[in-house]
């Protein structure tokens, strides 16, 4: 599968990885600054953002089109970074080929099962229909009705674009995201270790890290270290400036 991607800066490859109902557009501002010290990729994952849809969206199929984008482009030891779907891929990629990559990067995602969560989203999501949509004003009236939070709705709103014929269409693809939520929730598929540098950030106010799950990480990552930031689920749209610092003093 050939995965649209935003390229910018030079020097060694970083590959940025989006987390589930996101895409590269989520990563501009920051991919900008990553880009002063190193070569970006920022990639739209399967079933999201401008890549093909499919009807697989699971981490074998999604480290599988990591490891292609790689070979596709011929980087030599990429850095990778993903953030939580996304952080969930880079760390399958790790294990399944550790020798393909230099450094790994995961943010607010551990290498454990969680529950499915996204019930209230896929709702919200799905109510809208699209053939009776005047705006994204009325979008997210519609989509408040399912989740409160404003700022959890624009970014779900920002996969909502208009066709050639300026009608409303989704760039995320729900009826297959839907089919695999609970995919998306699986620990990490592949055993094996990656031991090389390794950091995982996680927000103080995201329920995505439980105390002890250090233990589970070094069995997978025997050199990860630990970074916490006052934030929730969405650390480096919440505080960019200390998740810039943070990435580029483990990187340099």
């Amino acid at each position: 599968m050939k995965l649209f991607f935003r390229e910018i800066g030079q020097g060694q490859p970083l590959i940025i990885l989006h987390g589930l109902f996101g895409s590269s557009d989520n990563w501009f501002s920051l991919s900008k600054v990553l880009a002063e010290h190193f070569k970006v990729y920022v990639v739209d994952q399967r079933n999201h953002g401008q890549s093909p849809h499919d009807d697989v969206h699971d981490y074998p199929a999604l480290t599988e089109d990591l490891n292609d984008f790689i070979s596709e482009h011929k980087l030599d030891k990429p850095i990778v970074l993903g953030h939580s779907m996304g952080g969930k891929t880079a760390m399958n990629f790790a294990v399944k080929y550790p020798d393909k990559l230099s450094q790994l990067i995961v943010v607010d995602i551990m290498p454990k099962s969680y529950p499915v969560h996204h019930d209230l989203i896929l709702k919200g999501l799905n109510a809208i229909r699209l053939n009776e949509l005047e705006s994204r004003g009325q979008a997210d009236d519609i989509l408040s009705q399912f989740v409160p939070e404003s700022d959890v709705r624009q970014f779900l709103l920002k996969n909502l674009a208009r066709d050639q014929n300026q009608k409303f269409e989704w760039r995320i693809n729900i009826p297959v995201l839907e089919k695999h939520i609970d995919d998306m929730g699986l620990a990490l598929q592949y055993s094996g270790q990656f031991i090389g540098p390794t950091l995982f950030i996680y927000g103080t106010k995201s329920n995505y890290y439980k105390s002890g799950d250090e233990k589970l990480i070094h069995t997978y990552f025997p050199k990860a270290s630990m970074v916490a930031l006052e934030t929730g689920h969405w650390v480096q749209a919440e505080n960019p400036k200390a998740f810039i610092e943070t990435v580029l003093n483990f990187l340099s």
